[in-house]
């Protein structure tokens, strides 16, 4: 899958099929909305175009009117979204940057600017609440009345139902938000997962379990930033990790801002997920995960994030932590580690 910020590259290809929305999480419906573009992107000979947003509209906003709470919680990174939008056999996304002039553009502007001019659509397909424009003015008639004039096709998907719910970004971070990882997995039609680069941290992971029966090398643990400050999930799960060996490592991760330590260390407050791999692999030493991408599955939410009155204390902590996820795994691996494979529409 080819990815471009903004439209304006030689590479963009000058015609297509194309869907609109910020696909946070990638779940189900838009699975399924992602399959009916291939579909109809291969009869017409065209190439597949996901146009997608960063910011979320909703962050543009919460940020301009000073009102935080009015940005949603983010399932999931712009990397995780990347990487499950080209699973899914997109050719090309296009990261539109949302800003100010973005969100004053008249809905009839952003026909003509971004969707005839820049992306040469000639089919749009979208869900059955999308709306465009300043204020939001523009909608679903709109748009279709529009592609009667300028020659594109307009189609709409109506919500994705399973077993009589509505799949849906909002039902995901509810799920998410109340630790119930298997009903996210249900929606997601996978496990949820987390990416990126291993970071370096204070590495007070070590000196902390060192003293730690049979933990002689510490709590070591793999630092992944998640570059949004309201996280959908956040919390303390038993988790696997793929990427550092040949089969998925089982560990446990907490996911938050660790209000057990100071705010102002090297992570100065920001979202992190860091990993402690029950089973170290020997091959990679002391500091050979550092800058390798892995993937992390939050399989069972153990508990909240909690803050610890002493370091003897978070240590006796994460000790116990340790012993949960081991408890879990023991008692679920085998059911969980079939329900990774991936159930895509």
């Amino acid at each position: 899958m080819q990815v471009f910020r903004g439209f304006r590259h030689p590479g963009v290809a000058p015609a297509c099929a194309l869907t609109i929305g910020n696909f946070d999480g990638v779940h189900r419906g838009h699975q399924a909305m992602i399959a009916l573009l291939q579909t109809e992107a291969r009869q017409r000979g065209l190439s597949s175009c996901v146009l997608t947003f960063e910011p979320h509209p909703r962050d543009y906003f919460a940020a301009l009117t000073k009102k935080p709470d009015l940005a949603p919680a983010r399932i999931g990174t712009l990397r995780d979204k990347l990487t499950e939008l080209a699973a899914c056999g997109v050719a090309q996304t296009i990261v539109l940057p949302f800003d100010g002039r973005l969100a004053s553009q008249s809905p009839e502007a952003f026909i003509q600017n971004v969707l005839i001019d820049g992306l040469g659509a000639r089919y749009v397909l979208v869900g059955d609440d999308f709306r465009f424009g300043a204020k939001r003015a523009g909608d679903y008639a709109m748009l279709d009345a529009a592609g009667d004039t300028h020659g594109f096709d307009v189609a709409r998907m109506n919500s994705y139902e399973v077993h009589g719910l509505r799949v849906s970004s909002s039902a995901v971070r509810e799920a998410l938000a109340e630790g119930r990882m298997a009903d996210a997995q249900h929606l997601l039609g996978r496990p949820y997962t987390i990416s990126g680069h291993v970071v370096h941290g204070r590495k007070l992971g070590r000196a902390l379990g060192a003293s730690a029966p049979g933990k002689d090398d510490g709590f070591r643990t793999l630092n992944l930033r998640f570059k949004h400050w309201k996280p959908a999930a956040s919390g303390i799960f038993a988790v696997l990790v793929h990427g550092l060996a040949d089969q998925p490592l089982p560990g446990v991760a907490n996911l938050g801002v660790r209000p057990s330590l100071d705010a102002n260390d090297v992570n100065a407050g920001r979202v992190l997920l860091e990993t402690h791999c029950l089973e170290w692999p020997s091959h990679l030493g002391a500091e050979g995960a550092y800058g390798k991408i892995v993937r992390v599955e939050l399989l069972h939410k153990l508990h909240d994030e909690l803050r610890y009155t002493s370091l003897e204390a978070l240590t006796a902590g994460i000790a116990k932590d340790g012993r949960d996820a081991r408890a879990f795994f023991a008692s679920t691996h085998a059911e969980t580690h079939r329900q990774t494979t991936r159930d895509r529409i």
